[in-house]
């Protein structure tokens, strides 16, 4: 394929807010490219490069700009193989080569072809095709059925490698995608609920309850002697958390995956912020002594797999029920069955007297939403959160002059980009301005006189009181007393909540207000 056909396609699925539109265009365009072209596509198309970082800086590729070719010539295979060239070229003088061979390409390339490329290789390229979009997309372009695409999804690494077994090899290649030992899959994630009483009631009248621990999610694999740790952006973290590695190694299972949180507490048993908890997490640690310092616990509450049976797609309460077999009590999240709302609510007091943020609920019957924001769990809150992302920051003053202060807050968009919320500066302490002044100048995409617009990778926890209509913000909504909770670096932007979330939680606090 000529890859100002592909461009081309890119720029129709921005061109329109339609969701249909945009599933044709790329479902087409997904027809038209080879065999060994699928993967190269279809990343570009939603926005990545399969060689990631490609080792020039964020000025140097956005100042690269030779005059444009006047004639289509490249090839997809042609761009592919000149990326990989500049990522592999190393040595003394490797950056000056670097941006000489970007070059040498940009100046084969149309103007069209020059901004797509400019902004692909710097994570810049919004065009809408979001990976649920990207995914139905692949299941249009190969006739199959969707739900057996979504699932297969759920199981796969890269969405490229997804879309090439099922667009040459059916319904067979699918087949291939599962969940296995010591290949960690994208985990589950919840929906929001403001009470019990509304949880129950969203689930059909009977839920499982369980503590809601602030911590990190950790995906454990177990396969005879050898034990895997994953964050729950699939980072191996096995040597980080021995006290996770020895909580697993005596149980009796031969192979296992578990999903779980884990968190440091104080000498009392009661959970440490979720800020001291990632202290466990950094890049250089002495380990034996933050283990000293910092011991932490882990908590599972479910189980994937079970000695090479795959349990994912059964009933939540089989899955727990192999939890219950598989691991002691004291390493299992502790939970509650009820349809009672009063039973309900009193564990929920409990859990908030532990020291823990609040619960989750559960639907009895749900099966496990690798990577999805599933109806079928809701977390309850004592205080509400949203994960948003950083879109920009005004500088500060007064005793925050010369930081980066006042965020600019928005949730992802299904159809493309994100919805700015509203702006806070509270709950920033010093060293929180430092850092994020720090990580803002790294991203910076453009200033004016007193805020910085940043590339949007940084996720955020932000408490609020509540959301009201606004009209001073396109999404059309405003957070109410919006403060930052923590940073969330365990987070991908891909994780955090969504506008259709927002409208979610807005409505649910209007059914509230009218009882």
């Amino acid at each position: 394929m000529l890859f100002s056909d592909l461009v081309a396609s890119s720029n129709r699925v921005a061109g329109t807010r339609s969701r249909l539109a945009k599933l044709r265009e790329l479902a087409q365009c997904l027809r038209a490219l080879a065999p060994e072209e699928i993967e190269i596509g279809v990343l570009w198309l939603s926005g990545e490069i399969r060689q990631g970082k490609i080792g020039l800086g964020y000025a140097a590729i956005r100042q690269a700009q030779p005059a444009p070719a006047q004639e289509a010539s490249l090839t997809l295979l042609d761009v592919d193989q000149a990326i990989e060239q500049i990522m592999t070229t190393r040595g003394a003088g490797s950056a000056t080569r670097r941006k000489n061979q970007l070059d040498s390409l940009l100046s084969r390339a149309t103007a069209e072809e020059q901004s797509f490329l400019s902004r692909l290789v710097v994570g810049e390229l919004r065009q809408g095709a979001l990976a649920g979009l990207m995914v139905d997309a692949i299941a249009e372009a190969s006739s199959l059925p969707v739900a057996d695409v979504r699932r297969a999804a759920m199981y796969s690494q890269q969405v490229g490698t997804l879309a090439r077994a099922a667009l040459v090899e059916g319904s067979a290649g699918l087949a291939k995608f599962r969940i296995q030992v010591l290949s960690p899959i994208a985990p589950m994630l919840a929906q929001t609920a403001p009470d019990v009483e509304t949880a129950l009631e969203q689930l059909g009248g009977q839920a499982m309850f369980e503590w809601k621990v602030d911590g990190a999610r950790v995906q454990v694999h177990k396969s005879d002697d050898t034990i895997r740790v994953f964050t729950r952006s699939l980072n191996d973290v096995t040597d980080a958390v021995p006290e996770v590695v020895e909580a697993i190694r005596g149980i009796a299972a031969r192979e296992i995956v578990l999903d779980g949180e884990t968190v440091a507490l104080d000498s009392n048993g009661r959970p440490l912020p979720f800020q001291i908890t990632m202290k466990r997490f950094g890049r250089k640690l002495d380990v034996d002594a933050m283990r000293r310092e910092l011991p932490l616990h882990v908590y599972f509450f479910d189980c994937l797999q079970l000695d090479g049976e795959s349990l994912a797609d059964r009933p939540a309460r089989e899955r727990f029920e192999a939890l219950e077999r598989a691991l002691p009590a004291g390493i299992r999240i502790p939970r509650i069955t009820t349809t009672d709302a009063a039973a309900a609510r009193a564990f929920y007091d409990g859990v908030l007297a532990k020291g823990h943020e609040g619960v989750m609920a559960k639907a009895v019957d749900s099966p496990y939403e690798a990577g999805n924001r599933g109806a079928g769990w809701l977390k309850i809150k004592h205080v509400h959160t949203l994960d948003l992302v950083v879109l920009a920051a005004e500088w500060g003053s007064g005793r925050r002059n010369g930081w980066l202060s006042n965020l600019h807050l928005g949730a992802r968009d299904p159809a493309g980009g994100f919805v700015m919320l509203g702006k806070t500066f509270k709950g920033l302490t010093d060293s929180m301005l430092e850092w994020q002044t720090k990580e803002f100048l790294a991203r910076e995409v453009r200033r004016d006189s007193y805020t910085v617009y940043v590339r949007p990778e940084i996720v955020v926890e932000i408490a609020f009181n509540d959301i009201q209509s606004s009209s001073q913000y396109a999404g059309g909504y405003a957070l109410r007393f919006a403060r930052v909770k923590a940073y969330r670096p365990d987070k991908p932007v891909g994780q955090a909540n969504t506008i259709d979330d927002i409208r979610r939680i807005y409505a649910q606090q209007t059914t509230m207000t009218d009882r």
